[in-house]
């Protein structure tokens, strides 16, 4: 399991970071290539960076999609608990499971609906306008995501049957800190 923590993980901090470097090279170029310099202006305006922006819209897709996975398994989705937190505990707890299950279906659903149109895509040799990348590549975020998603909804649900504990994010928490304190303190 905790491989697949780390790799989700990773990917979506070298997809933010990508995207982040790509996108910051894109915008440089398209200013610079507008400065009156005459032999900078010739060699910028060679250079093209018109994937740049397909990429990023790629990049963000398959970001957003695990990042979902991500936030499920950490608790930082938004959820409107108010009515379910007011139960008592018997009913809250039933309430909690059959959402998290409902949540578990809809993803796979989702999941398989999307392998399917990504088979069906693949048949074809439908390609992305500017990269010319096979548009099944793209699209296999979705069921990969959902799927992972769908995972997540279950050992979250599996979690809580076992515990009673769903999993909370606090947002004061900053890893590494308390090791750091213990340094400052010795």
């Amino acid at each position: 399991m905790k491989f697949l923590d780390h790799l989700e993980e990773w990917l979506i901090a070298f997809l933010m970071a990508a995207a982040t470097v790509i996108i910051f090279i894109a915008v440089v170029h398209r200013y610079a290539s507008g400065l009156p310099i005459p032999w900078l202006q010739d060699e910028l305006i060679q250079i093209n960076t018109s994937w740049a922006q397909e990429l990023c819209i790629y990049m963000f897709v398959w970001m957003a999609k695990f990042g979902a996975a991500y936030g499920v398994r950490t608790g930082i989705h938004v959820g409107v608990d108010v009515l379910i937190n007011r139960m008592n505990t018997p009913w809250r707890n039933k309430f909690v499971v059959f959402g998290l299950l409902a949540g578990a279906l809809f993803t796979g659903i989702v999941g398989t609906l999307g392998a399917e149109f990504v088979w069906e895509i693949s048949q074809h040799s439908s390609t992305s306008e500017v990269m010319e990348v096979p548009m099944w590549i793209v699209y296999l975020a979705v069921p990969l995501g959902s799927y992972l998603m769908c995972f997540r909804f279950l050992q979250v649900a599996w979690a809580f049957i076992k515990t009673g504990e769903l999993p909370k994010h606090d947002h004061a928490y900053v890893e590494g800190l308390d090791e750091e304190i213990k340094g400052e303190k010795a």
